[in-house]
């Protein structure tokens, strides 16, 4: 599918046909491409566009390029972030001359607001160099959105970790699984949105180099500048909210191995307290001609107290040592 923009107003419209409009549009959305829709793009613009297949490459050189007076840029952005498993996937973005070209295979929602947003009200995106910068500023900002919203996850688990528990071991088990899973889906965001940082970080650093090379104006080379700050302050903050993940899943193991060494300390001391009563038991349960307390009449009695004390005096033992 082909979304084509014109700029009406100083506000963006959406055209139904790309080649009617011709030179009016000034960005041209692709989704999801089919090779007629590829062709339809490289035919209007005169240069070849990349395949998914060359989009997903990692190489510097295959990401930022200069090709025939066009500048590619791809980055990796994330989509149905409203959920904990966010899909990856990489958008390329074309700058040729005055129009700009996105290319892309799922549906970030900065595609979705900043097109909104810039039909209503005038934002001043009326070229292609203009429309990148809006749209990788709508990016940065969701970006951010998704970081607040999993910062804000991953102290609700920190007070999960450390609060005081009265439950029973089984359900204290239970909720240790359910955090270590939590963890595992807030480190799989925290990462992800780290990596798509990375690479806007990536980008913003050609656009700057774009931007000095095509003399684009003084605010639009400002607002690069601005972006790249912002894009490192919030991979800063990626980069912390893993480390605090990365605490947490150690505080986690710890709590469960505490867990462990308390049940095992408890097993341990009823071994003990229970291991005289069973010795006085097997002496008396001997089967001997002559055991003397057999045929007294307190017999029975005695070892029965016998026992007892012999439980007592370890369980005695250890609380005054602190032991339980």
């Amino acid at each position: 599918m082909i979304k084509a923009f014109v700029v009406d107003n100083d506000r963006l419209r959406v055209v139904d046909d790309l080649l009617a409009e011709g030179d009016r549009v000034v960005w041209a959305d692709l989704v999801s491409p089919t090779k007629e829709e590829e062709a339809t793009i490289e035919s209007w613009l005169g240069v070849a566009i990349p395949t998914r297949e060359e989009m997903e490459e990692i190489e510097i050189s295959s990401r930022l390029y200069i090709e025939d007076g066009a500048y590619f840029m791809t980055a990796t952005l994330p989509a149905q972030t409203e959920v904990d498993d966010p899909l990856m996937s990489p958008v390329t973005f074309a700058l040729a001359g005055n129009r700009l070209i996105t290319i892309r295979y799922h549906e970030p929602k900065a595609f979705k607001t900043f097109p909104l947003r810039a039909e209503k009200v005038a934002t001043g995106c009326t070229s292609g160099d203009t429309i990148l910068i809006g749209l990788l500023e709508a990016i940065v900002d969701r970006l951010a959105d998704i970081l607040e919203r999993a910062g804000r996850d991953i102290e609700a688990i920190s007070r999960d970790i450390f609060q005081a528990r009265s439950t029973k071991v089984s359900k204290r088990n239970r909720d240790f699984q359910e955090l270590l899973k939590a963890i595992g889906r807030k480190e799989d965001i925290a990462s992800s949105v780290r990596d798509s940082l990375i690479s806007l970080q990536r980008l913003a650093g050609f656009l700057a180099h774009v931007a000095t090379q095509t003399k684009m104006s003084k605010d639009v080379r400002a607002r690069i500048k601005t972006l790249s700050r912002d894009v490192l302050s919030l991979a800063d903050h990626a980069t912390f909210l893993s480390q605090k993940i990365s605490f947490l899943l150690d505080a986690t193991l710890g709590m469960i191995s505490i867990e462990q060494n308390a049940i095992i300390k408890i097993f341990s001391v009823a071994a003990v307290i229970f291991l005289p009563p069973t010795l006085v038991a097997s002496i008396y349960g001997m089967n001997f001609d002559i055991i003397p307390e057999l045929k007294w009449e307190f017999g029975y009695p005695f070892a029965i107290g016998l026992m007892i004390l012999s439980a007592i005096l370890p369980f005695w033992y250890f609380r005054r040592r602190g032991w339980l």
